[in-house]
């Protein structure tokens, strides 16, 4: 097996190892908030819509912004309904549409819980010398 890539060598193998370690940071950081990290994606997603970009998102406008599966979305916004972070309204104008508003609660949240992951990312990515480069080779390889 000459053509074998050290384990060094494969980015495969390195990505995994990154994103496992990232991911367990991201559960620490996030734990004390009573979140879990899809949990966060998709209130600080429907925070941003809602008060950054002045959208009253759907249910579908979400999971397209957060780039995760329509139905999961669709259990997880319940979830966050029912801890009261999120309002569920029928769009007036589509019968098969929901808009998602975050409530008082879920902002102050989302903030919260958006400053302790940045602060949680700038500690991961630090050893990385050339964040723009890292920046450009991640959406490379999500797009």
């Amino acid at each position: 097996m000459a053509d074998a890539l050290e384990p060094r060598e494969s980015p495969g193998l390195l990505l995994w190892r990154a994103t496992l370690s990232w991911q367990r940071l991201m559960t620490s950081t996030l734990k004390p908030l009573g979140l879990t990290h899809v949990q966060f994606v998709l209130l600080a997603s429907t925070w941003w819509l809602n008060h950054v970009a002045g959208e009253s998102p759907t249910q579908r406008r979400i999971a397209d912004h957060a780039n995760t599966d329509p139905m999961m979305t669709s259990q997880v916004l319940r979830t966050l309904t029912t801890k009261g972070f999120l309002t569920r309204t029928p769009d007036p104008t589509d019968s098969r549409a929901i808009r998602v508003t975050v409530t008082p609660t879920g902002a102050n949240l989302a903030q919260r819980a958006i400053k302790l992951v940045g602060e949680a990312d700038k500690t991961f990515f630090n050893p990385v010398p050339d964040h723009k480069a890292l920046l450009e080779a991640l959406h490379a390889l999500g797009e």
